[in-house]
């Protein structure tokens, strides 16, 4: 038995990390643009990055690194060291090497506008007044972020049954660029959990597939996806369903955060899917619907247009048939296995749906027993608006 409670502290709940955000000149007026965290004892850690293939600099020095250990991160905003080749990986380095003796084995990563060279020397002044001590888990939060409208942080103790506890709590940035694969994101969580790496490493992949995996604002996939996590098993203590099912949460709520602040969003919407022939099948619609345009603009317009979805769920390659699928707003069923429920009454019952703030479309294929959740938004004049002037 255990029990999973929320509590302050993001990065920083957990025993031994330690976390701020600085200003290094990135980022205009004072904004915070760099953020670190560090343990005061050494780490395992376990990662999972972009699927792109113009890879960023900041994950190409990690990867180099092989099977090591750490104790500091740092990221920067406002540039996202891609597209910078063998010199942007050098940048990396020379910075990570100004840091001080307690740092072992530095991390870097970086978000923001690809295809120009990290302002190494603004940097590398900023690091050099960092303080260890600082538990400032907001700071570091609010530093990472890019066109995110809120900070994005979370935290649970663990209790198990004997009376002992750990803790892990995780910070995110993310609000565009965000694709079931994983998501334009940064996502770091620490533990104070006695966990073996390998563990580690099976739970993030498990849970990224399920929660960062399933989130989409327009279809895009960055070059800098990043998720890390950081264990110094500080607190002696380790539950492995108790960790799996904290961290799960932590992931499906930062997910879930960064598709609610999708760049110009109103409306954050679950797609349901089940009833396919297997969970991959269910896993291409509910993803296919998460990413359709079409889709996408009818929930920004409020529109209960559900031959959208029947249309999107038609076309993804996935086993359907107009006999047997059930489509839903909420509880409001517009269809089902062929017979039309879509009249005046209950089309004014789906509008009100769509005019929520968050709602499900769930999406019965009626074949099998396969099913999957992706998250997704609408699409509006405001994501334009952003991506037309983001790099101004």
């Amino acid at each position: 038995m255990y029990k999973l409670s929320k509590i302050d502290g993001g990065v920083c709940a957990a025993e031994g990390f330690f976390a701020d955000g600085l200003h290094a000149g990135l980022k205009p007026a004072n904004a915070l643009d760099i953020a670190f965290i560090y343990s005061d004892a050494i780490c395992e850690i376990a990662s999972v990055f972009t699927t792109n293939k113009m890879t960023a600099a900041p994950i190409r020095h990690f990867r180099a690194q092989g099977d090591f250990k750490t104790n500091f991160v740092l990221i920067n905003a406002k540039n996202a060291n891609a597209m910078t080749g063998d010199n942007g990986v050098k940048d990396v380095d020379e910075i990570l090497k100004e840091l001080p003796e307690n740092v072992f084995n530095p991390v870097m990563s970086s978000t923001g506008v690809i295809g120009v060279r990290i302002p190494k020397a603004k940097i590398i002044a900023s690091v050099k007044k960092i303080d260890f001590e600082r538990k400032n888990p907001l700071s570091a939060a609010k530093a990472i972020m890019t066109t995110d409208s809120f900070s994005k942080q979370i935290a649970f103790r663990v209790e198990l049954s004997d009376g002992s506890n750990f803790h892990i709590g995780a910070m995110a940035k993310g609000a565009g660029m965000i694709n079931p694969a994983m998501a334009t994101m940064l996502c770091f969580i620490t533990t104070d959990a006695k966990v073996d790496k390998a563990e580690m490493q099976e739970l993030l992949d498990t849970n990224t597939h399920v929660t960062f995996n399933a989130a989409s604002v327009d279809g895009d996939t960055s070059t800098n996806d990043t998720v890390m996590l950081l264990s110094n098993a500080k607190s002696g203590v380790y539950h492995k369903e108790a960790f799996k099912e904290a961290l799960y949460e932590i992931m499906t709520f930062l997910a879930r955060e960064m598709v609610r602040d999708g760049e110009g969003a109103t409306k954050l919407v679950t797609f349901d899917v089940s009833g396919a022939k297997s969970d991959k099948e269910a896993e291409v619609v509910a993803k296919a619907l998460s990413n359709s345009l079409l889709v996408k603009t009818a929930l920004y317009g409020e529109d209960p247009n559900w031959g959208r979805i029947a249309s999107t769920v038609g076309a993804s390659g996935a086993e359907a048939n107009e006999e047997t699928l059930r489509i839903s707003f909420n509880d409001v069923c517009v269809y089902d296995k062929g017979e039309l429920y879509f009249d005046e009454e209950m089309e004014k019952k789906a509008s009100e749906v769509m005019k929520l703030e968050s709602f499900t479309i769930f999406c019965d294929l009626g074949i099998g027993h396969g099913k999957f959740r992706a998250y997704g938004c609408d699409l509006g004049y405001k994501y334009v608006e952003i991506n037309a002037d983001y790099r101004t």
